[in-house]
């Protein structure tokens, strides 16, 4: 009898264990979920300088999160968020649609063809030798200098910084106009939450400074969304233009972002997951779930840095991400409200989220310059020359330049030289093409 009531109590304490194991895992979700959910408001507000109509665009960000999601959890299983990935929509909007004049739908087809070659880096062994060959110096400058380019973004949106007047690039914008006062409201608002750590921090703030908003009657969007409207959603769904494959200009750009995707995606999953063992499982959710984004109507995904507000709450496994792909389905639900929410409201979240990106600075040598000046030409170039393709040349091509010089060209591999050599021939290209 005894011997039998001991096995019991195991059972019981194991099953116990596993219960809250459970409860913390969903916890985590719903986290994870907040964190990033004002990616389904932020998204669109980019997309929509690319043409892509603001409430079709929202049925397709909050689509391809739940699917992108779902396969985190059942094929990476990790707990890892899948959602368009913000900087990467900037490329898309303000690189190939408003700088290399490309309509939304060709922005879409260099999507799905970088996307389709981060699969096939994805599912071979070219990913190892990449995250082996490419300098981590490197990988984090583009995370740096992508930050700074949505500080930018999200000062110029907040109409605190507008083009410059007698012979500067920008000035400071009027403090007197009731959005740009709101915008500060929400800033502050937002920080504050921000620091605080308080779960869904973002959303809060967005939702506060638009009833704020609301009151001062300074108005959100121009058109009201509703859940009705998702059966328009084919007009953007699977809209790849391919007529400009031919031209070179297009490929610079598929170079370009397929750089953009699998550097930033391999250098958020390589610090941020737990189970360093899932990595390659959840590259290909990544790789997968970045190409489908392409049919759905969106920019790429990303694996989502705010996954690690969930991992921080004791996310372990792909349950996490589970959770986060039904409360993305739930908030279809909640898309009538978004009417409500004015662009500035959403200038606080991209300035911060381009302030946490720039933290990353921290981990750059900054005593060695031969490291530091290549991030150094790659962190400024984004932001200044509003492209974030020639951001990552200079900085490719001056590193093994600058390892040559200091007599360190041993640390420079055989596939650096080869990127290197394809970023050189991007920019000769660019100069005489573009």
């Amino acid at each position: 009898m005894q011997a039998f009531l001991s096995k019991f109590n195991k059972v019981k304490k194991l099953n116990s264990s596993a219960d809250q194991d459970l409860k913390k895992q969903i916890l985590a979700g719903v986290t994870s979920f907040f964190a990033i959910s004002y990616i389904i408001i932020v998204n669109p507000m980019i997309l929509k300088d690319a043409g892509i109509p603001f409430n079709l665009s929202i049925f397709a960000t909050i689509m391809i999160s739940v699917v992108g999601c779902l396969i985190m959890a059942l094929w990476g299983k990790a707990p890892i968020i899948l959602t368009p990935g913000m900087g990467v929509n900037a490329f898309f909007t303000y690189t190939l649609v408003v700088s290399m004049k490309f309509s939304w739908q060709t922005a879409i087809a260099v999507s799905l063809v970088s996307s389709l070659l981060y699969l096939v880096i994805a599912f071979s062994s070219l990913s190892d030798i990449l995250a082996r060959s490419i300098p981590p110096v490197l990988k984090t400058g583009i995370t740096v200098g992508i930050g700074m380019f949505l500080v930018e973004l999200g000062l110029e949106k907040a109409g605190l910084i507008v083009a410059g007047h007698n012979g500067s690039l920008l000035a400071l914008g009027s403090l007197r106009s009731p959005a740009t006062l709101l915008a500060v409201f929400g800033l502050v608002l937002t920080i504050i939450l921000f620091l605080l750590k308080i779960p869904g921090d973002f959303i809060i703030g967005i939702a506060v400074t638009s009833i704020v908003g609301f009151f001062c009657h300074i108005q959100g969007q121009a058109t009201s969304v509703q859940l009705s409207q998702i059966s328009q959603w084919g007009k953007i769904f699977n809209q790849g233009d391919f007529h400009n494959i031919g031209q070179v200009q297009f490929w610079l750009a598929v170079f370009s972002m397929t750089m953009i995707l699998v550097f930033e995606s391999m250098g958020l999953l390589e610090s941020i997951m737990p189970d360093k063992s899932r990595f390659k499982a959840g590259f290909q959710s990544s790789a997968l779930t970045c190409f489908l984004s392409g049919i759905f109507g969106t920019s790429p995904t990303v694996a989502a840095a705010e996954s690690a507000a969930g991992i921080e709450s004791g996310g372990k496994n792909g349950i996490v991400a589970l959770v986060a792909s039904g409360l993305f389905a739930a908030s279809l639900f909640l898309v009538g409200f978004l009417k409500y929410v004015p662009q500035v409201a959403i200038a606080p979240v991209i300035i911060i989220t381009g302030a946490t990106m720039m933290q990353n600075l921290r981990f750059i040598n900054l005593q060695d310059f031969s490291d530091w000046f290549p991030a150094f030409l790659i962190i400024v170039l984004i932001p200044l020359t509003g492209s974030i393709a020639t951001g990552l040349s200079f900085g490719f091509v001056s590193y093994p330049l600058a390892k040559v010089v200091v007599r360190q060209a041993h640390k420079v591999t055989p596939t650096m030289w080869i990127i290197s050599g394809m970023f050189l021939l991007n920019l000769i290209c660019t100069a005489f093409i573009g």
